[in-house]
């Protein structure tokens, strides 16, 4: 069974930075795309980044494009996501998401496990 345990969530003043991490376990790492996703109360859960499997290929939201940098260590299972440039707007639930595809995908949908997040806070 797949498991994505994400960490490196915390509170940042407007501006700095954080690293979130997802810890992947339970089937071959790397033959799946992978993405993160973010949720904030009364809202839809929304992409906001995604890396092919072999980490050629990235996507990101219009609202985080050079400010965030999603990252794969295969030998690791794990897939990061850099985020810059902190603004109150991206204080949200972020969750990690992986497979079935092996591609990078922007649709919710076309992910089959999901981690179980970790509040990222931007105070202004």
């Amino acid at each position: 069974q797949v498991q994505l345990v994400e960490s490196g969530g915390g509170t940042v003043q407007a501006g700095g930075s954080l690293r979130l991490s997802c810890a992947h376990s339970g089937r071959t790492f790397s033959r799946y795309g992978m993405g993160w996703f973010r949720q904030v109360p009364g809202k839809e859960r929304e992409f906001v980044a995604a890396i092919s499997w072999y980490g050629g290929d990235t996507y990101y939201a219009d609202s985080v494009k050079a400010r965030f940098t999603v990252s794969r260590d295969n030998a690791k299972n794990t897939v990061y996501l850099q985020m810059n440039s902190l603004k109150p707007e991206d204080t949200a639930v972020y969750y990690c998401a992986t497979g079935p595809k092996r591609i990078a995908t922007t649709v919710l949908g076309d992910y089959d496990a999901w981690g179980q997040g970790t509040q990222v806070t931007v105070s202004s």
